[in-house]
């Protein structure tokens, strides 16, 4: 069982943090998750390093036009 102070902290936390739900198919699911573990990354990670690296193209891409 979590303590007061554990439980405060995980509050403050979850306060602090952004939710995003996607809900792939099942087969889309099975693939990034997949892919994630090829990577050695969390779920979390792997998408959110995907994420991060189109912002930077799409950011370049509005650059040249």
């Amino acid at each position: 069982m979590a303590t007061k102070a554990q439980i405060r902290a995980n509050v403050a936390y979850n306060r602090r943090q952004d939710s995003i739900t996607i809900r792939p198919s099942k087969e889309d699911g099975a693939a990034v998750r997949a892919a994630a573990v090829s990577a050695g990354q969390s779920l979390q990670g792997y998408i959110m390093q995907a994420v991060r690296e189109r912002m930077e193209r799409e950011k370049g891409d509005k650059i040249g036009t």
